[in-house]
């Protein structure tokens, strides 16, 4: 387990913020429950499901465009995390601050490797780009809007209510959400190889293989590189069709769900849990490339598997 070295900074009035809320809101019963959970809208597996039911079945193009910017927030979070070094608030000693929800809870609170560092919030920068570029694609529809402004600020406040964060975390990780959001359409738009601007996006990110040391900066690169290769050998030798059918949708978004979450315990059973955990770079590559194959996986190979059910599908209908 990595040991708890880290940077300690913070303002009094969020570690007492924090201590209020705890005391005021509890630790236990509905509300706490209610208020812990609203973490759930930024993490990751909410985010696959609303990013696989877009590309999977309504609006290929517009799940690319969500799971791109959502992906990249992921990888550049920790990049910054792993600069400042800020250990979470129940770390800080003289407080009484508890870490009501973990980050990894197969982990142990104080390994910072699992849990990762505090700034910016990475549940606050996922839910900014993930409702944020909802809404930025569909500009016409208010709901989204709506929703852009308030999951994120619902998922900020869980996050510090939790001990998980300090209000600044947060507040910078809104504005990080927002400046994805912006500038990765902006840049897409600007460099029109496909390929020279995926190898941007990498390049911009590479370095943390040098400095960072928590899980999830190793994690989200792989997600960002299979990625980048899934979606153009899906466009080339794939091109499976989007579908309007509400049910077809739902069945491809839990298949494609199970076999993110299925692929990836997998993929863990020919190592040693010590190999796994051990914290250092075979580690860290392990943990790289078996996201890139799980990314390529239900993003490139998995809906080849639709022109089949498609043709059941068809089969069925025609029966009735």
């Amino acid at each position: 387990m990595a040991e708890a070295a880290g940077a300690i900074f913070y303002f009094d009035w969020e570690m007492r913020l924090m201590e209020w809320l705890q005391a005021n809101f509890g630790s236990g019963g509905f509300l706490f429950q209610l208020l812990s959970n609203l973490s759930a809208f930024g993490e990751q597996l909410l985010l696959v499901v609303i990013m696989g039911f877009l590309y999977w079945g309504l609006n290929k193009e517009f799940g690319k465009y969500v799971g791109l910017n959502v992906l990249v927030a992921s990888v550049w979070n920790p990049l910054i995390k792993n600069i400042f070094l800020r250990l979470r608030p129940y770390f800080v000693p003289g407080y009484n601050v508890k870490l009501l929800r973990l980050v990894d809870t197969e982990a142990d609170a104080m390994d910072i490797a699992a849990q990762g560092y505090s700034f910016p919030s990475g549940h606050s920068s996922s839910a900014v780009a993930a409702y944020g570029s909802l809404a930025a694609h569909e500009r016409k529809r208010k709901l989204l809007w709506v929703l852009a402004i308030v999951l994120p600020l619902l998922v900020g406040f869980s996050r510090v209510y939790v001990g998980a964060h300090y209000p600044t975390d947060v507040l910078c990780g809104w504005a990080m959400g927002i400046l994805i959001v912006i500038l990765v359409p902006w840049l897409r738009q600007r460099i029109r190889n496909r390929w020279l601007f995926y190898m941007l996006l990498l390049l911009l990110s590479v370095p943390g293989f040098f400095y960072c040391t928590s899980n999830d900066y190793f994690t989200s690169f792989g997600m960002l590189f299979g990625f980048c290769l899934a979606e153009p050998f899906e466009e080339r030798y794939i091109r499976f069709k989007n579908t309007s059918n509400l049910l077809r949708c739902l069945l491809r978004t839990i298949g494609g769900a199970a076999l993110y979450f299925g692929l990836n315990e997998a993929l863990k059973l020919p190592f040693p849990s010590e190999m796994l955990e051990a914290g250092d770079f075979t580690a860290h590559l392990i943990r790289t490339l078996r996201y890139t194959v799980v990314i390529f996986t239900v993003i490139g190979l998995y809906p080849a598997l639709f022109r089949l059910t498609g043709k059941l599908w068809e089969k069925k209908e025609k029966a009735c």
